[in-house]
């Protein structure tokens, strides 16, 4: 399969009721783009079937039931990444784990398995293997174990970023739910600002490191929010739920998580935040700038998920020792004084992304049953 973008075309078809088994189980990061893809499966073939794989682990059996799929539970497969005596229990674990998944594909009689990479994902391919055609979704810029495996015996590689590694990747971008790249900002901006208490008008500056936190980015608004006030800035920070926020000041409002992220959103004009691959794709589908302050651990890739939006121009890049107070002044306020500029690096924010990756990553999965 050639490398690269694949095109914009006539959504396919299907007279029958194909089954597709999703395996993004665990973390929100592996269930949302598997969502999104059966979401997107849906619209393009009604009479499509879609079972998901999961764990009792993780968010599985809160996130999947709630989308109205069906959730068939295998037991899990910790990948140690270190040596442990968890390394020796490996095999054992695998062979329990595959034999169930045979099982499910055989009772809904699966027409492909699509894997989103994590331990659900590795039982799913070895249970696949050779007997169901298989579908591979990398998230992020450099591929986990599992999808290594898995795009050995791929039908179908598809990539959110350029350079993961695997071969025959087609870049898709990251597939997201529609409340996000369906999203109106400016007609949402006035409900979306009442809804977080945040004043009507002047700009807001959007702030969030994941659902724990992120104390860098905490310590760094809590030094700049003086500056930030004085200039009329508001900022809406969710600091975490084990994280500490800011002394209380006007227009500041802190928040320990943000359920409705779609309305944060429409309420900001610049954000500052990780640049997990989640964060970055939904940034771009909805045009806002950010400087993204990569995890300073790791193997990099938040630092390479947010490398081709920045060269784009839309976006700043800051490593994670270097922001302080003052150098999150210096890097937002041109930006939350400018509105012009703001608009302009959101633009290219949003050009440099992948706004129907859900659809496209879909079409792939159907063409390869058809």
């Amino acid at each position: 399969m050639p490398r690269g973008t694949p095109g914009p075309g006539p959504a396919p078809t299907y007279r029958g009721t194909p089954s597709i088994v999703v395996a993004g189980g665990g973390s929100a990061g592996h269930i949302e783009p598997a969502l999104a893809v059966a979401d997107a499966i849906r619209r393009l073939a009604p009479g499509a079937t879609v079972t998901a794989l999961g764990t009792e682990k993780g968010l599985d059996t809160q996130l999947i039931p709630a989308r109205g799929y069906p959730l068939e539970l295998i037991p899990p497969v910790p990948l140690p990444r270190k040596p442990t005596a968890d390394l020796l229990k490996l095999p054992g674990n695998v062979r329990g784990a595959v034999k169930r998944v045979r099982e499910v594909l055989m009772s809904v009689n699966a027409d492909v398995v699509v894997g989103f990479g994590g331990f659900v994902s590795l039982p799913a391919y070895l249970g696949a293997r050779g007997r169901t055609p298989i579908v591979v979704h990398e998230a992020n810029a450099r591929a986990g174990l599992a999808n290594k495996v898995g795009a050995r015996f791929a039908k179908a590689v598809a990539v959110a970023v350029p350079g993961t590694g695997l071969a025959h990747e087609q870049v898709v971008g990251m597939p997201l739910r529609r409340s996000i790249t369906g999203l109106d900002r400016a007609a949402l901006r006035g409900q979306a600002r009442q809804h977080f208490g945040l004043p009507p008008g002047g700009p807001v500056l959007l702030v969030f490191g994941g659902s724990q936190g992120a104390r860098t980015l905490n310590q760094a608004v809590a030094a700049a929010l003086p500056g930030l006030v004085d200039a009329g800035v508001a900022v809406l920070h969710a600091h975490g739920r084990t994280g500490e926020p800011a002394p209380p000041m006007p227009g500041y409002r802190p928040l320990p998580y943000i359920e409705r992220m779609d309305l944060a959103y429409a309420a900001a004009d610049v954000v500052l935040g990780r640049c997990g691959m989640t964060t970055v794709a939904e940034l771009t589908a909805v045009g806002l700038p950010a400087v993204y302050v990569p995890l300073p651990h790791g193997n990099g890739e938040q630092a390479l998920n947010a490398r081709p939006i920045v060269d784009n121009g839309g976006g700043v890049l800051v490593p994670d020792e270097e922001l302080t107070g003052d150098r999150a002044l210096s890097e937002l306020m041109p930006l939350l004084t400018d509105p012009g500029r703001a608009l302009k690096m959101g633009r290219r924010a949003r050009a440099a992304g992948h706004g129907d990756a859900d659809e496209r990553m879909a079409r792939i999965v159907l063409d390869v049953i058809g």
